[in-house]
């Protein structure tokens, strides 16, 4: 249920009714946007009478939401969420490029890779330092060790760092982390979910890679119920029966993701096709239906990465998508 409060109604009454729902065992959660002030209530509203809610001097309008996720949701919070990420901030007008290899390899390849994709244009350093893959034999990557090199990047370069977590074990380890991914793999790990959600970070959450928007959404719901409204949703391509791309790119979500909550969204192209080649027109694509930002592999030598070089670019290739996006957002929001 929301309620909307009228415009110039004083702070102290806006209080006094908050302390009056909440004696009632329900939750508020306030957001007050430039034009309104909307209440929501989270918890058995049954117990709330909705004629004498609207009948108050200072109540517009009250409405029940009928979506299961209701801090996610944008008739809760009517303003866009801008994330604040180590200074970077993404949504509510604020594009972000998100870049650095699949996974952290050695020190000199995450400095070289973390100083070309800034020169180029990206504002936030990615890397894996645990790698979730489908064989046991594969690559797991350095895991602690991958984390400090990712710190020993941002001191060089000063750009905040995103990298995934895979245990809520892990968590003590990122504590210099400014973003913390969570996988697709992982997007409906409750538990982990339920702990991010007590932490104060910046969370990136993957979408599964066959799960539905309600699905998704619900899973950042997790995040947010436990305190925690720093959640960039992230479009990485869903499993179909299409086999010449490793998964399908629902860009389609952008659109309906931005009607559905307030969250920023951003995509990310790599993982979604996993050629190199299509990176480019999907980026692009991306940015003209109104993503927030672009998650996208860089490597500084795909062809021998011990991780998704198929599917990495090279700097200068990253180099003329930057340039390229930037042409798109400028025709976009002329």
């Amino acid at each position: 249920m929301i309620a909307v409060v009228k415009m110039g109604t004083p702070k102290k009454q806006i209080d006094n009714l908050i302390s009056w729902i909440s004696s009632q065992g329900v939750m508020v959660h306030l957001s007050e946007g430039e034009y309104q002030t909307v209440l929501g209530l989270i918890g058995d509203t049954s117990k709330i009478d909705v004629d004498l809610l609207e009948g108050l001097e200072i109540i517009d309008s009250v409405k029940r939401i009928s979506e299961p996720f209701k801090s996610a949701n944008r008739k809760f919070h009517p303003d866009d969420t801008v994330v604040d990420v180590g200074g970077v901030k993404i949504g509510g007008g604020n594009f972000a490029l998100i870049a650095g290899p699949c996974s952290v390899e050695t020190e000199a390849q995450i400095i070289e890779v973390s100083r070309r994709v800034k020169e180029a244009g990206a504002s936030l350093l990615r890397g894996g330092a645990f790698k979730p893959r489908t064989s046991p034999y594969d690559f797991q990557g350095l895991k602690a060790e991958g984390i400090e090199l990712l710190s020993e990047a941002k001191r060089e370069t000063g750009m905040p760092i995103v990298t995934e977590i895979m245990d809520v074990n892990h968590l003590p380890l990122f504590e210099n982390v400014d973003m913390i991914q969570v996988g697709a793999r992982n997007m409906q790990n409750f538990e982990l979910l339920k702990e991010l959600g007590r932490t104060k970070k910046p969370i990136l959450l993957k979408r599964g890679l066959a799960n539905t928007l309600k699905e998704f959404l619900m899973s950042a719901e997790y995040i947010m119920a436990g305190g925690n409204e720093q959640v960039v949703l992230c479009e990485r391509g869903i499993r179909t029966f299409e086999t010449y791309t490793r998964n399908t790119l629902d860009l389609s979500a952008v659109p309906m993701l931005h009607e559905l909550t307030h969250l920023p969204v951003v995509v990310d192209p790599s993982h979604a096709c996993g050629i190199a080649r299509m990176v480019k027109p999907l980026a692009l694509a991306a940015a003209a239906v109104g993503a927030d930002g672009l998650m996208i592999e860089v490597h500084n030598d795909p062809m021998h990465a011990l991780c998704d070089g198929a599917q990495s670019l090279t700097p200068e290739q990253f180099a003329d998508v930057s340039a390229r996006v930037k042409g798109v957002l400028a025709a976009v929001h002329q």
